[in-house]
């Protein structure tokens, strides 16, 4: 808390401040770095086997086995959303399974469950784009703005 907000607390209320921060408990961030960090890594190196898996088997160049490894990562997470398993495994490592593709799955596939009671239109439908809406939108804005900039700068270097 900054010094402005503790300078308007009155008395009682700094000493309540001091007093629950004493009793907070202290977060383990270095062990929670490290569980992200394997977590993220085994996510990883999942796909990484599927992108393998891919190349070896079917076929597929690396440049096109990350297509249909991405989706393997993304029903896995799903599947693993449904059954319940995935809370517990976010749960251990935070972070690590948010960043991958796999976190955004989860949330997809969270708001879905949650919402089937409402119909599948409005419930499962509704809700689901609620969350990947602005997500979608801000990927195609974000695409948007760097090709402008990239078609300024190559016009400007064909001058």
């Amino acid at each position: 808390m900054s010094n402005k907000k503790k300078k308007r607390l009155a008395p009682t209320q700094q000493e309540y401040q001091a007093f629950a921060k004493a009793r907070e408990p202290k977060r383990p961030v270095l062990v929670n770095c490290v569980k992200a960090f394997l977590l993220g890594g085994l996510i990883c190196t999942i796909g990484q086997g599927l992108q393998w898996f891919f190349i070896t088997y079917f076929d597929f160049t690396g440049e096109t086995a990350g297509n249909p490894a991405t989706a393997g990562i993304i029903m896995l997470s799903v599947l693993l959303t449904g059954l319940g398993v995935f809370d517990h495994i976010a749960q251990w490592g935070g972070a690590g399974s948010a960043v991958p593709v796999t976190g955004f799955a989860n949330t997809i596939a969270s708001a879905a469950i949650e919402h089937r009671s409402e119909g599948y239109v409005l419930g499962v439908g509704g809700n689901m784009f609620k969350i990947a809406g602005p997500v979608i939108a801000y990927g195609v804005f974000s695409a948007f703005v760097v090709a402008i900039i990239k078609l300024t700068i190559q016009a400007l270097g064909g001058m």
